[in-house]
């Protein structure tokens, strides 16, 4: 019977344990709102600069590794397509705090949403979708997926797309690249009920266009044995909560370094898209590499339609709260290449096979992006 008690203890315990990187977390979170301010009063010493700035990336890393490896425990348990989209969710909502936070700290730049946004688009649908299709490609020849999925995911990716990132640099209701009140709340409406509707799609009335299309569930159930979902819900809201106050931490030394090192403003965007997607591109190649293709692009393009649906909403409502100007037009070279990225996919995913020259073409764009980035 003594036996049978010390179980759950030395369960705990081992969970405990397992959880390190939530202790990592959390004594950061501690030491950072105590010295914080005193350890940013001065930043003008390269090597302090790069202490405090690659302590606090390795963390927030950490932990979103931390975060995606529950999500993706209660995704095997609960099977496609809805353990996917807790994936997404998650990883969408440490990027909408990481936004809020690095926009409202200190001078942090009003374009740094739509500057995340494009950057979430690029890295997800050219790069990931490139490495993937490429190392899928190169290890099976061709790979299939469920084509109705990949055509539902992009039939609104692509009108939000436009309509956000797009269509503010030429409205004429407000200055600049921005949405006027009733075009802001318009979209508002729009991305959110769009979003709604499909995910009443794909997880009520047409759930068989998000699985593969043989049959059956292709998601790795490896993590789902030995806890509860109860358990890993539970644990991901204790790494989120003090995500919360590192992103803001992380803020100011970002801030900080793009005005020091005359960087471009986007880096800040890009930074944030690379932090919060680095879990998520790796269980996406990882599929891959596995043949379960479906899987790799329920994550791919959940996530940038997740970002996309989501992030401009939350960023709006913010803007309107603290009558703050929310710039989201694109300019004229990042335009070109968000539509060209949209076109290239539209024809990826216009066929049930994929190959090595699909990736080839996305990583193409990709190493654009970057290029563009610093060389417009």
């Amino acid at each position: 019977m003594e036996g049978n008690l010390t179980v759950p203890k030395q369960s705990l315990v081992q969970a405990l344990t397992r959880e390190w990187p939530w202790f990592v977390n959390l004594v950061t979170t501690g030491l950072f709102l105590v010295f914080g301010r005193a350890w940013f009063s001065d930043l003008s010493n390269p090597l302090w600069f790069g202490i405090l700035l690659l302590w606090l990336f390795g963390v927030i890393l950490l932990s979103a590794f931390a975060v995606v490896h529950h999500a993706e425990a209660l995704a095997a348990s609960l099977g496609e397509p809805l353990g996917t989209l807790i994936l997404t969710l998650a990883v969408t909502g440490i990027e909408v705090m990481m936004i809020t936070a690095v926009m409202y700290t200190g001078s942090g730049s009003p374009s740094l949403a739509r500057d995340a946004m494009m950057a979430v688009v690029m890295i997800v649908l050219n790069g990931m979708v490139g490495i993937s299709l490429l190392l899928g490609g190169l290890r099976h020849h061709e790979q299939t997926y469920n084509l109705q999925g990949a055509n539902a995911f992009l039939a609104v990716i692509i009108p939000l797309a436009v309509l956000g990132l797009i269509l503010p640099s030429f409205t004429r209701s407000s200055p600049g690249p921005t949405l006027s009140f009733t075009q802001a709340n318009f979209l508002i409406i729009m991305a959110l009920g769009l979003y709604a509707v499909f995910l009443a799609i794909q997880n009520v009335r047409h759930r068989d266009y998000f699985v593969h299309p043989e049959g059956g569930d292709t998601g790795d159930h490896s993590h789902a044995a030995g806890r509860s979902n109860t358990f890993h819900v539970l644990v991901l809201l204790a790494y989120l909560v003090p995500l919360v106050v590192l992103s803001k931490q992380l803020a100011v030394p970002i801030n900080y370094g793009i005005s020091a090192f005359h960087a471009p403003p986007a880096l800040g965007g890009f930074l944030v898209a690379v932090l919060i997607l680095s879990p998520e591109s790796l269980g996406a190649t990882r599929a891959a590499l596995d043949n379960q293709l479906q899987r790799s692009v329920n994550i791919l393009l959940g996530s940038v339609l997740a970002t996309i649906s989501l992030t401009i909403p939350f960023v709006l409502v913010i803007g309107h709260v603290t009558n703050q100007t929310i710039l989201l037009g694109l300019d004229s070279v990042d335009a070109i290449l968000l539509l060209l990225t949209l076109a290239v996919s539209t024809l990826t995913f216009a066929s049930a096979r994929t190959n090595v020259l699909l990736g080839a073409v996305h990583l193409l764009l990709f190493l654009a992006y970057i290029m563009l980035m610093f060389e417009k």
